[in-house]
């Protein structure tokens, strides 16, 4: 069991949170499957909770405004020391800004953007909230990995933001890049051609660590959710694709470890 870096590298995921239209019954669902515990946090965009496991904050969950008909998923935050910066980047490099960057209260600055491709994710420039509390156990995000049409366009972009480097492994049935901070993965491109779902598009994927895949897939529909790609062991561990009760798509993996 570690605990998080005090302070994320730029570019890093430090942080995801998930907006949803019934926020009391996301969280007895999230809190059944992961032991999550709750605490409200910022509400500049609304009723806002931390999800906590052993006091330490994992995630956010926040409640859409009752007219927002957004699809509800799981949203990566990448670290920033500059979130007006690093917007305006975004936006210079052909990406899109959809929300901020504003302050919320005194845990930080955020903003929700978009890459050319449309896959959202959020930049936050830590202030009391650094992010992710805990890594490597069962009930953290332990990955995340963009699913997009194909990689080498698109890791321009993350890089002319983020400055990443990048190992491609690329073939004729195989397209996947990682992003490299100091030389260490951080987080992966995988790009799925005409496979990407059309209702979806590209999207961040975040991967959640679990002590057995196949009881947390089962759990899963137990509470209400659906299992999508049922279990199965792949080069991270053993994976199984599954989505909440509203719909939001996340993988549970037993780590190879």
């Amino acid at each position: 069991m570690t605990e998080a870096a005090a302070r994320h590298t730029p570019g890093t995921p430090c942080w995801v949170s998930l907006m949803v239209h019934q926020l009391p019954t996301t969280q007895q669902f999230y809190g059944a499957l992961f032991g999550w515990e709750f605490r409200p946090g910022p509400q500049e965009l609304g009723p806002y909770v931390r999800a906590l496991l052993d006091g330490r904050d994992i995630a956010g969950l926040g409640r859409l405004p009752p007219d927002r008909h957004l699809t509800t998923a799981w949203t990566p935050y990448l670290a920033t020391e500059d979130a007006t910066a690093s917007a305006q980047a975004v936006s210079s490099s052909g990406g899109t800004v959809a929300v901020g960057p504003l302050q919320a209260g005194e845990a930080g600055r955020l903003a929700i953007v978009a890459d050319p491709a449309g896959a959202v994710f959020g930049l936050w420039q830590a202030a009391e909230h650094l992010g992710t509390g805990l890594a490597g156990v069962p009930g953290t995000p332990v990955w995340n990995e963009l699913v997009t049409r194909e990689t080498a366009g698109i890791v321009k972009f993350y890089q002319a933001v983020f400055g990443y480097g990048a190992e491609a492994v690329v073939s004729a049935d195989f397209d996947f890049t990682t992003l490299l901070l100091d030389g260490k993965p951080v987080a992966s491109l995988h790009g799925v051609g005409h496979a990407l779902p059309r209702e979806r598009g590209a999207h961040w994927m975040t991967y959640f660590e679990v002590e057995d895949t196949d009881e947390a897939a089962a759990l899963v529909r137990d509470l209400g959710g659906h299992v999508l790609q049922p279990p199965r062991e792949s080069t991270t561990g053993r994976t199984a694709v599954v989505a909440d009760p509203e719909g939001a798509v996340f993988t549970v993996v037993r780590s190879h470890r």
